[in-house]
């Protein structure tokens, strides 16, 4: 079967998988259509028989659907993807939704990940500076400390302690997510980031008609130093 002809009969099987009311759930979280509205095991089920294949990942991907772009970011194995095809992924993706996490997931898995990320950050475009956030807290939760630029993370959590509450919307929010990362996977960086946390305080984060809050940092990784896991990494950061 050629590659358009699995996608073909991909986005056939998700149509057919698609709940109502799991799709208005996921347009009120902000997916644009087209969405079919597939519960993330339904898609795991459907992914068996297209391992490994980076080709019809990146085809499933191009259908600009939400389901078919979520499928894409569990498939594709990020450390096989080229920069370009990064880029355009983070340039294509449906809606935050993806950017923040099925780009951010495979783009952190690449040896593009901490390059692309600092010039995400910096883009004029908020959607794409969102990603790079995003980006940076998927990597340093699946890369181990020894690997990573400790000096270069303390400029940057300085970075969000000064520019969070000017920041745009969706930057806020990953912002806030990577000071969370940057206390719970970096141990030697966990009480800078308490500190952090305590500073920049409560982030304001428009979330819709959703009833998603924005976790205050300091208690969020106190809560991951109670149960142990402090400094534990992750194998992938996809789910």
């Amino acid at each position: 079967m050629s590659t358009s002809d699995a996608v073909q009969l991909v986005v056939a099987q998700l149509k057919s998988l698609g709940l109502d009311s799991y799709r208005n759930t996921m347009l009120k979280h902000g997916a644009q259509e087209p969405i079919f509205g597939v519960k993330i095991e339904e898609m795991k089920k459907l992914m068996k028989p297209y391992k490994n294949d980076l080709a019809f990942a990146c085809a499933l991907f191009d259908t600009g659907i939400y389901d078919a772009q979520y499928m894409a970011g569990l498939l594709a194995d990020g450390g096989k993807m080229t920069e370009a095809q990064l880029q355009h992924w983070v340039e294509a993706a449906n809606s935050h939704g993806i950017r923040e996490y099925s780009v951010a997931w495979v783009t952190a898995e690449s040896p593009h990940a901490m390059p692309l990320a600092m010039a995400w950050i910096d883009s004029d475009n908020a959607d794409i500076a969102a990603a790079g956030w995003c980006v940076l807290s998927s990597y340093i939760a699946v890369t181990e400390d020894t690997e990573l630029d400790v000096k270069l993370l303390q400029k940057l959590l300085k970075r969000v302690e000064s520019q969070i509450h000017q920041a745009p919307n969706r930057v806020r929010y990953c912002m806030n997510g990577f000071v969370i990362a940057l206390g719970t996977y970096v141990t030697s960086l966990s009480d800078a980031a308490i500190a952090v946390g305590q500073t920049i305080g409560k982030v304001n984060v428009d979330v819709g008609e959703t009833s998603c809050q924005v976790p205050f940092a300091p208690d969020y990784i106190a809560k991951v130093a109670q149960r142990g896991s402090l400094g534990k990494k992750r194998k992938t950061t996809k789910c």
